[in-house]
């Protein structure tokens, strides 16, 4: 308000002043002593004071529309010439004008999924803009949306060459080339991109993805680091994805025996993740071939009481590989201590008692599993020990038909696309993701079955044979723990080995008693 009363008082103060001024001119007469007299070539002129006042305006404004024209005359004649002038600048402007007009429709046109609109909008762009990193980029996104890819790589490639835009124009050549297949062209693009922005998390998780891939676990390493630097990694999945990589580093450089780089690599895995299976496994193994027993057995019990794994008793039972059934049992019995409850700690005691002949006791340690949905294993156990006390042929025969149609146990299961795996790897064989591994079961999916499996057990109780289809299809017996005579007498042809159900395999004796 006091503003705009200023504003007010302004105005008034300018027209009072201008009014005495012009009175003050009417008057000037007396003040002067006559009129102004002034002579141009040769007449003379005799003007009033006021006469002479409007006579200067307006020379002045004729001067300056002198000035004026001649400043046009000079700026047309370096506008003809080719310099910059502000009517160069007018229709530079009205030309960026309708530029930006078609950029902008060009990018609605590729919101809107209208490919062929956008490129079209970007052609008439680049005619009025100087400015191929924003009209190219457009161009080539247009491109890929109608389908033109050919087109779409030659102007990612012009991208390239441009400072500003070269970023763009290699991350563009990326895409294309993981869509195409060629991984080692898009590892070299990727490490390219990572150069030019480290802190990109896309390229930060391509990159990392095609190192893993092609098994460069170094630089995988570091890309990780990278990630957890710039925070798009919590330290604790860092500390994780790192053990992996360690790991596979290890896996990388065993040869026949386990080399002193590939036991430190091990043991440094297992060092940042003792959680992790393999890595547990593998360290423990490095510990035993080094002859360090204590250290393999703290390792297995530390991943035991976190994870129990087969795995893990394969490894614990290669640590004292001569020793009897009931020692092996008494040592077990350590393990059992860590995870009493949990399923594999069961399953492993059970094929313990079937190796020290105590089949009641191996039939105790499946009873709740026997209840609750038992898998194959646990049911080719029960077979072990029905026939271990002396149980009839027609039942052992059930308990193995009942595990031909269970279901299996735990496995590699990749937690992305749910394929599973016979071993453990840092890279899924399906989807190729990078460390979604877990040990579980895998999902179950109705079937329809064109065998008459689910027959099987009424047929087999009623006293009928298939002897090929148990040679082809009966399940794991998980006999690591199982002696030769012991297996023999339960299966003669009924129950085959698996090596990824069982602690170790008979034959080789690591987990079995001599």
């Amino acid at each position: 308000m006091l503003y705009s009363l200023a504003k007010i008082l302004l105005l008034i103060l300018i027209v009072v002043l201008l009014a005495s001024g012009l009175a003050y001119l009417l008057d000037a007469k007396d003040i002067f002593l006559g009129e102004v007299q002034a002579t141009i070539s040769g007449t003379e002129y005799t003007l009033s004071p006021l006469q002479a006042v409007l006579f200067l305006v307006a020379l002045t404004v004729l001067i300056w529309i002198v000035l004026k024209l001649l400043s046009f005359t000079f700026s047309l004649l370096r506008f003809i010439n080719g310099d910059d002038t502000a009517l160069s600048r007018f229709f530079s402007k009205n030309r960026e004008k309708k530029g930006y007009k078609a950029l902008a429709d060009g990018m609605l046109a590729l919101a809107s999924g209208e490919g062929r609109v956008a490129m079209d909008k970007a052609n008439k762009a680049a005619k009025f803009l100087d400015n191929p990193s924003l009209t190219n980029i457009l161009a080539a996104q247009a491109a890929e949306l109608s389908g033109d890819r050919a087109k779409a790589e030659e102007i990612y490639k012009s991208l390239v060459l441009i400072p500003e835009a070269k970023f763009v124009g290699v991350r563009g050549l990326l895409k294309q080339k993981l869509e195409d297949g060629n991984t080692e062209v898009a590892l070299k693009l990727a490490e390219k991109a990572f150069s030019i922005k480290p802190k990109h998390e896309e390229i930060q998780d391509t990159l990392l993805q095609l190192q893993a891939k092609s098994e460069d676990w170094s630089g995988a390493r570091q890309t990780l680091r990278s990630k957890l630097k710039h925070g798009f990694l919590p330290r604790d999945v860092h500390k994780r994805r790192d053990a992996v990589l360690a790991l596979s580093q290890a896996k990388g450089v065993i040869g026949e025996e386990l080399s002193i780089e590939a036991r430190e690599k091990a043991i440094e895995a297992n060092r940042l993740s003792p959680d992790l299976v393999p890595a547990a496994t593998m360290a423990a193994r490095s510990y035993i071939e080094a002859g360090k027993p204590r250290y393999a057995t703290r390792v297995v019990q530390a991943a035991w009481k976190t994870q129990p794994h087969p795995d893990l008793a394969t490894a614990y039972a290669e640590i004292v590989p001569q020793e009897t059934p009931e020692q092996r049992l008494k040592r077990f019995a350590q393990l059992r201590k860590l995870a009493p409850e949990h399923r594999e700690t069961k399953l492993a005691m059970a094929e313990l008692f079937l190796a020290a002949e105590e089949f009641g006791k191996a039939r105790k340690e499946i009873e709740d599993m026997l209840e609750d949905d038992p898998d194959a294993r646990v049911l080719t156990i029960m077979a072990a020990a029905e026939r271990g006390e002396g149980g009839s042929d027609d039942a052992v025969r059930a308990w193995l038909t009942k595990a031909l149609g269970a279901k299996r146990g735990p496995q590699w299961i990749c937690e992305k696309c749910q394929t599973a795996h016979s071993e453990w790897r840092p890279v899924c064989a399906n989807c190729e993701a990078f460390d979604t591994l877990a040990w579980k079961s895998p999902p179950v999916a109705g079937y329809a079955s064109s065998t008459g499996l689910e027959m099987l057990p009424l047929i087999v109780g009623a006293g009928e044979t298939f002897e090929d289809e148990k040679e082809d299809k009966t399940a794991s017996t998980a006999p690591v723990i199982a002696d030769a005579e012991v297996t023999q007498e339960v299966t003669p042809k009924e129950i085959e080995t698996s090596s990824d159900a069982g602690v170790s395999s008979t034959a080789d004796g690591g987990a079995a008693t001599s």
